[in-house]
């Protein structure tokens, strides 16, 4: 199969013939139909969270199930799934608790196992961990759901609680970011989006966005707290560096909750923070990753019932070829959307 293999950090992806993947006993191997480039995998690439090399990265996937284990029971070929990126072993204790995401033995493909910058990608766990895709849905929009999309959904309805008629302030107005816009405005509350990017806050505003702010002028806690009478309700970091999350904090109100999405890496693992404001304000922070398999549907359903339209997320769909070009464009800013691999055997970039 064709995969594209980090041999180098900071290095161009090596586009090569690779085996295909081995079915494992209690997991299924399928062939990518579609596979995001998140800013996680851009921590990969620059070695701030690594992996040995050689390494196949991508951990944002849907396809079709080409080869089922011989422990798999719910599963068929010809299905069409996706799966989170945390893949639990539904047998531990924190598994029984609905708590995937903090499972001890988890599976990451794409950083501790092979990924989905790929022809095919193993699965392994299918029992615990697949969740089958809605009838007609758009294998680029199946992909997001993989990591951004529902990392979004968990930390604003499974960790923060947001409700209807709160204020949002949604610091980083990326893949994650537009997310929490979109699944914002469906619970009901009002989103501010906060970013450098001129181009992703008017996005955000053509996306509904009830208002935005360039952290280039001025201080845009403070902005928050102006725009929403006292601070947000409830703060979604999607960043994980200091100059995004002590503003986050920052642009609470008192008893407001603070999301911390954004994933510290590299220079940014140890952070300051403003405890006065936490202690202050009585704040609650969450840290969240990810989302349990479990809550899949729940998303799904918002989904195909029309009352939430993820496609805006989508900005580009390339071959596997540009995956490098697209890692490296997060070493800056980055234009609005999420780019999605859609194409494994074409050689050369899209235009």
């Amino acid at each position: 199969m064709r995969a594209a293999v980090l041999r180098a950090f900071n290095a161009p992806l090596s586009l090569e013939d690779v085996p295909d993947p081995v079915c494992p006993p209690d997991g299924v191997v399928l062939k990518v139909l579609a596979s995001g480039v998140c800013r996680s995998d851009w921590h990969l690439w620059t070695g701030a969270d690594p992996s040995p090399l050689p390494h196949i990265p991508g951990h944002e996937y849907c396809g079709e199930i080409v080869a089922v284990g011989r422990d798999v029971h719910q599963w068929q070929v010809g299905a069409r799934v996706v799966a989170p990126f945390i893949l639990a072993c539904g047998q531990c204790p924190d598994c029984a608790a609905g708590h995937q995401t903090i499972c001890a033995t988890q599976v990451l493909p794409g950083f501790n196992r092979a990924g989905s910058f790929a022809e095919y990608i193993a699965v392994p766990r299918a029992d615990h961990n697949l969740a089958a895709l809605p009838e007609g849905m758009d294998p680029a929009l199946a992909a997001a759901l993989g990591c951004r999309a529902t990392t979004a959904w968990h930390a604003l309805t499974g960790r923060a609680a947001l409700a209807a008629g709160e204020w949002l302030a949604v610091f980083g107005g990326g893949g994650v970011g537009m997310a929490a816009l979109i699944l914002g405005q469906a619970l009901g509350a009002r989103v501010v989006v906060v970013d450098v990017v001129r181009e992703k806050l008017d996005h955000a505003l053509s996306l509904g966005a009830a208002a935005v702010v360039d952290a280039r002028s001025g201080d845009p806690a403070a902005a928050v707290r102006e725009i929403t009478g006292g601070g947000a309700h409830v703060a979604l970091e999607a960043l994980g560096v200091p100059a995004t999350t002590i503003p986050a904090l920052r642009s609470l109100r008192r008893l407001g909750r603070m999301a911390q999405v954004g994933m510290p890496a590299g220079d940014h693992v140890t952070m300051p923070i403003p405890m006065d404001a936490i202690y202050g304000g009585q704040l609650a922070v969450f840290g969240t990753r990810g989302m349990p398999s479990w809550r899949y549907p729940s998303l799904l359903a918002l989904i195909e019932s029309g009352q939430v339209d993820l496609t805006p997320m989508i900005a580009r769909r390339r071959p596997l070829s540009a995956v490098s070009e697209e890692l490296l464009a997060f070493n800056g800013p980055t234009a609005p959307g999420i780019a999605v691999i859609t194409d494994f055997t074409r050689q050369e970039p899209a235009p």
